[in-house]
């Protein structure tokens, strides 16, 4: 490689000056870098070697060039066939880490997939379609009576340009209605009720001809409609039909295309086609998105006002904060140079819409707006975050975000970045807070930054004897009115046109149009957000136009609500400046918005330090027993000096187990250990096992202190997969657990892999309620090796789901695992019995 006088080969000299040339001019080449290109040179050579010495052998030697070509056949085979191995071993590995997503994701582009294919969260029901199909012939002649003996009517009175509206030809094809998935609840809901959720969509042949006024036409050829429809079967009795009432609307509004025929091509066309299919979502939207129901009692029990319009679940507080890393949508020089974007944000929730402030070329927009929605359905609605870029011609898309408002419900608060969705990079701030409505009127806080303080929740029944017109009322004033013209104005008198139009200050809401009636029956509800309950009053008025004057008037002041029972008025209203038996049917009630608070999360200090390492602040200070200090921790990574006043006090011991578990063995030095310190915000409930003070079981429930006997027993699964290199734990169920109510217990299993023990490592299963028997079969994996598991413990704990005081524990029972005393590949299931750390035992 080198010539006698030292001097560098020149063709190395070579390599090495256009490496050097790669790296810059001004990098010297040190002794790391020649051996590193003198490695990739000798490596070249060794390949060409054995690539070409087999062709000079077999020349050599004077055979033929087909053994060559075998040769290198065979080559090329072995290692396609090795690749065809290691894709399908890496797909099966990638099937088995995500094996819900990917099934997921087969299941929406093949539905006839087997009917036993199903999850947790949403099941097949091919049994459910193959009714609709069955039933779909009589559904098409249900809907055929529909739009003519009820829609026809309706139209024709809508407009005097469509009196003589008909439908000629209604066909709902041969293609019935899907449901592609169901989602039950049961367990988050009441017990006298029963939640489904169904996934609908529709691809049909429809064909339906109207005829609008000779000779223009009208007409549908094919429609796309998708969306989610809530069932709720409420209550559940104990008769039959077994179901109060049913109750079906859509969580958010649905998607829908139309093929127009007819007159109506037109409607095809980009510029009406979206026009005219968002006014068709906004009539079903008035009758099946929430707030909005579709309600059939069954029983005479049932109250249909209750069924069409509960009190919502709460109110959500959105904080629309900022956004970061958006995308750059303007740009310059036909392209070539990209600028910024001018983002603003829209929220939805249901029919609630909002449009925030654009804030000019800004990748990373501040907004600090804040808006307020009336929940109707939690976990089912969602938050629709949506941002774009302003634009004079045609706003760009910046990204998308849906939340389901059951994660605020249960978490109270949340204040997170999240990553926009259907764009490559973006993400958006929220911070999101539950109120709940309460009916306490000592609880009405009115709010210093303008924000809502109650919400008002209005259901309009009904109304009746309204006049036609002012010149009615007119007439009716009158007093030497004769018969014979008060018989000849009743013969003049027509039916009126109705729509109540409701109103706080400036918030304005009107229920729909009911045709030619006197005694219309609207049977609607709407929601209004109040700010001063002692000054703002509710505006009612009965209207047959809007340029002309209200059929009646009715003022109810908010003050009064505070005084009725349940804070609620339902009763009828006679209406001001209408006819003399003029009245309105209508349910008011005012709720306040509280606050709720996530439970108070514990900072505690760091644990003291030896006096020479650190300087001591508070000489001859006391640490108060009561104080929220930390305990003193088995775990031999936590220091055994953690007593107070730095005085060391003995660890507790821990009585190793047959089964390869560890108890704790209370002993009288426990008296003096008090909580370990950490670093970690921990919640008081969320501190390991391991962590708690000890001291005579101060800090259970009394209920506890007083139990005699055993706490019961918890059956675990611990393998480990040696393939996809996790340690698999299944929590199977519980038995005997301690009893907290004549129902049983809400109990769930919390666990550590030791030592981790921070809020982030925490694993815990659902709430089991109402029961000492508890039933999981919930699997937790931790991406560890062998060698490292089989020296970590496993640190359980059975804890009561309901809330205790605030310094009580809700531990109802716990145990240590030894992993290295499992025989983790070929895994164990066993059942463990269930102890208290520091619990006296009573004789």
């Amino acid at each position: 490689m080198s010539s006698a006088d030292g001097q560098t080969h020149p063709r190395v000299g070579a390599v090495l000056g256009e490496t050097a040339s790669i790296h810059g001019s001004a990098e010297k080449l040190d002794s790391s870098t020649v051996n590193r290109v003198l490695m990739e040179f000798l490596a070249y050579f060794g390949r060409a070697i054995f690539v070409l010495y087999p062709v000079y052998l077999t020349g050599y030697l004077g055979l033929s060039i087909s053994w060559v070509l075998l040769i290198m056949l065979m080559a090329t085979w072995w290692k396609k066939n090795r690749q065809t191995k290691v894709v399908r071993i890496g797909t099966a590995i990638d099937f088995v880490d995500n094996e819900t997503q990917l099934v997921n994701k087969e299941l929406g582009g093949a539905l006839q997939m087997a009917t036993w294919v199903h999850f947790p969260e949403v099941e097949k029901v091919d049994w459910v379609n193959k009714v609709l199909q069955q039933a779909w012939p009589f559904f098409g002649m249900y809907m055929e009576k529909l739009l003519k003996n009820n829609i026809q009517p309706a139209i024709r009175l809508s407009s005097p340009a469509l009196k003589m509206f008909s439908f000629t030809k209604v066909h709902f094809g041969n293609t019935p209605l899907q449901i592609t998935g169901m989602k039950v609840f049961t367990d988050e809901v009441d017990h006298r009720k029963v939640i489904l959720d169904l996934d609908i969509c529709y691809e049909g042949d429809v064909d339906i001809d109207a005829e609008v006024k000779p000779p223009i036409t009208a007409g549908i050829k094919g429609l796309k409609f998708q969306g989610t429809m809530r069932v709720i079967l409420e209550p559940l009795i104990g008769q039959v039909p077994l179901v109060g009432g049913v109750t079906f609307f859509f969580i958010r509004r649905p998607s829908l295309e139309i093929n127009w025929t007819g007159m109506t091509n037109l409607l095809d066309s980009p510029a009406f086609s979206s026009l005219s299919e968002n006014t068709i979502m906004d009539i079903i939207a008035s009758l099946m998105v929430l707030p909005n129901r579709m309600c059939v009692p069954l029983i005479d029990q049932v109250k249909v006002d209750q069924m069409r319009f509960p009190l919502p679940r709460g109110v959500v507080r959105v904080h629309l904060l900022e956004a970061r890393d958006l995308l750059a949508m303007d740009t310059y020089m036909l392209g070539l140079v990209k600028g910024k974007s001018d983002p603003y944000a829209t929220l939805r929730v249901g029919n609630r819409h909002f449009k925030s402030k654009i804030v000019k070329e800004n990748l990373h927009p501040k907004w600090n707006e804040v808006y307020e929605f009336v929940v109707h359905e939690a976990p089912g609605q969602e938050l629709e975050v949506e941002l774009w870029d302003d634009d004079t011609d045609k706003d760009d898309f910046l990204g998308s975000y849906h939340l389901d408002l059951g994660k605020v419900k249960k978490e109270l608060e949340i204040d997170e970045w999240f990553t926009l969705e259907k764009v490559q990079n973006g993400e958006v701030r929220l911070k999101l807070q539950w109120f709940s409505l309460k009916s306490d009127p000592s609880l009405l806080r009115e709010s210093e930054d303008g924000f809502a303080c109650a919400m008002l929740a209005v259901y309009l029944d009904n109304a009746s004897n309204l006049p036609k017109d002012q010149n009615e009322i007119t007439e009716q004033q009158k007093h030497g009115k004769h018969a014979k013209e008060a018989r000849l104005t009743k013969k003049r008198t027509t039916c009126p046109d109705s729509f109540v139009e409701f109103s706080i200050d400036k918030d304005v809401k009107k229920s729909k149009v009911i045709y030619a009636s006197k005694d219309p029956v609207w049977e609607q509800g709407f929601t209004f957000f109040v700010h001063n309950v002692k000054t703002q009053q509710l505006t009612v008025q009965v209207k047959a136009n809007e340029k002309k004057p209200a059929l009646g008037v009715l003022n109810i002041p908010l003050s009064r609500l505070l005084d009725t029972s349940d804070m609620t008025l339902d009763q009828r209203f006679q209406l001001e400046r209408s006819g003399v038996n003029s009245q309105i049917k209508l349910k008011a009630t005012l709720r306040v918005l509280n606050l709720e608070k996530p439970p108070p999360k514990i900072i505690v200090k760091p644990p003291p330090q030896d006096k020479q390492q650190r300087p001591q602040t508070n000489q001859g200070s006391n640490v108060p027993v009561s104080a929220p200090s930390a305990n003193a921790s088995s775990s031999p990574a936590l220091s055994p000096n953690a007593g107070p006043a730095g005085h060391s006090s003995p660890a507790p011991s821990l009585a190793d187990n047959k089964d390869g578990f560890q108890t704790w063995r209370s002993t009288s030095s426990l008296s003096n250990m008090r909580r370990y310190d950490s670093h970690s915000l921990l919640s008081e409930n969320s501190i390991a096992s391991s962590r708690f003070d000890l001291s005579e079981g101060a800090s259970y429930p009394e209920v506890i202190r007083q139990h005699q006997g055993s706490f019961g027993e918890i059956q675990l699964t611990v393998r480990y997969a040696s393939l996809r290199n996790k340690l698999i734990v299944v929590v199977n169920s519980c038995r005997n657990i301690f009893r907290f109510g004549d129902n049983g217990t809400d109990s769930y299993v919390r666990l550590y892999f030791l030592p981790d023990q921070s809020w982030i490592h925490r694993k815990r299963t659902h709430v089991k309620k109402r029961t000492v028997n508890p039933f999981f079969d919930h699997k937790f994996e931790f991406d560890v090796s062998l060698e490292e598991a089989q020296n970590r413990k496993l640190d359980v704990s059975v804890k009561n789901g309901k809330m205790f005081h605030s310094r009580e524990r809700k531990d109802i029972g716990m145990v240590m695992i030894e992993l290295s005393q499992l025989d983790l590949v070929k895994g164990v299931t066993n059942w463990y019995e269930l102890t208290l750390p520091g619990l006296k035992k009573h004789s």
